[in-house]
């Protein structure tokens, strides 16, 4: 009667190991001023427009509202 073969034994492979994620990378030291500068400096724009003896001017009031809004902005990309 003819001999049935054999099966091959498993051999211990190793699992490939899954990618790791890449770390978030972290902001420059100086990005924060920069947020807190331009919500300040958006603030000291519409002050001093109410603060000047003249009427206040809408252009001041909306660069200082631009100014304040860029600083929300760019903290929404701090890390």
């Amino acid at each position: 009667m003819p001999k049935s073969r054999t099966r091959q034994k498993k051999t211990n492979r190793p699992y490939a190991t899954p990618p790791t994620k890449p770390k978030p990378r972290k902001s420059p030291p100086w990005y924060g001023y920069l947020v807190v500068g331009f919500i300040a400096l958006g603030v000291g724009v519409i002050v001093w427009n109410y603060m000047r003896g003249d009427s206040a001017d809408n252009l001041f009031l909306w660069v200082g509202l631009g100014l304040i809004a860029a600083g929300f902005a760019a903290a929404t990309q701090w890390r």
